[in-house]
């Protein structure tokens, strides 16, 4: 069986120094300063008034008392469901009772929701303008070089992925332009960041966020036009739904089958 004949390109050594190093220190450059911009532009929480941390709380109670009913009695998860059903049905934790079913206002109306989209706004900036900057500056002064070679075997699938810019159609996927290690710097510097700025940055967050790794789904739980009496009585279909069950039943039956001889 005939073998595959060993692709070489004969490339100046030069390239690491002028041209794989410089974008790597940008990127690292550039992180640092968008978490010290989005921290100043960071402005400070805004204090919750009394009943809308009653308003949140409720509902996570109940969400809570879903996810560990296993841990509770039958009579005493059977006592707090029929009083959270209660509650979540009759709007008793409604910030605003006087507004159920009639749904969230305009939250172009709303100043606090206002204020959170622009600082959605402001981090979305802070990671588009540095990106665009830094890929035009790639496209015009280092597109269309081959910079390394990666020392594992790779399929043909990540020939468009390793080799953005240069347009050749035999080339070994192993090889990587320039481009390509932009982008995979983006996603691989996540570790330096946190090594240098500590787990919580922004850098790293705005990498997630790029990769589709953003926030977890009940992080928009009580965001903007989210009607809370909806949520309320969802809630309350799904703990009157529930088949409870304790970790505690027959525990003794279980426990005499485990250390019989």
């Amino acid at each position: 069986m005939a073998q595959v004949p060993v692709q070489t390109i004969h490339r100046d050594p030069q390239l690491f120094c002028w041209i794989l190093f410089p974008i790597t220190i940008v990127m690292i450059l550039t992180g640092v300063l968008r978490h010290y911009a989005s921290v100043l532009m960071q402005s400070a929480p805004k204090k919750l008034d009394q009943k809308t941390i009653r308003e949140q709380r409720s509902l996570l109670h109940g969400i809570n008392v879903r996810g560990n009913f296993h841990a509770l009695s039958k009579k005493s998860f059977a006592t707090r469901r029929d009083a959270l059903v209660t509650a979540f049905e009759s709007g008793a934790y409604l910030k605003d009772p006087e507004r159920a079913g009639q749904g969230q206002p305009n939250p172009l109306s709303d100043p606090s929701s206002m204020e959170g989209m622009m600082g959605m706004m402001k981090n979305q900036m802070a990671m588009i303008i540095p990106n665009t900057l830094i890929m035009s500056w790639i496209n015009a002064f280092f597109s269309g070089y081959v910079i390394m070679k990666l020392p594992f075997p790779l399929t043909i699938k990540f020939k468009s992925m390793l080799q953005a810019g240069v347009m050749t159609k035999d080339m070994d996927p192993r090889w990587m332009s320039s481009i390509s290690w932009y982008f995979l710097c983006i996603f691989g510097l996540q570790s330096v960041f946190n090594f240098l700025l500590g787990s919580d940055n922004a850098a790293s967050q705005m990498a997630q966020q790029m990769g589709g790794m953003g926030a977890a789904p009940g992080a928009q739980m009580f965001g903007p036009g989210v009607d809370p009496d909806k949520q309320f009585k969802a809630e309350a279909e799904n703990l009157a739904v529930i088949e409870h069950y304790s970790v505690l039943d027959d525990v003794e039956a279980r426990l005499l089958a485990g250390i019989a001889v």
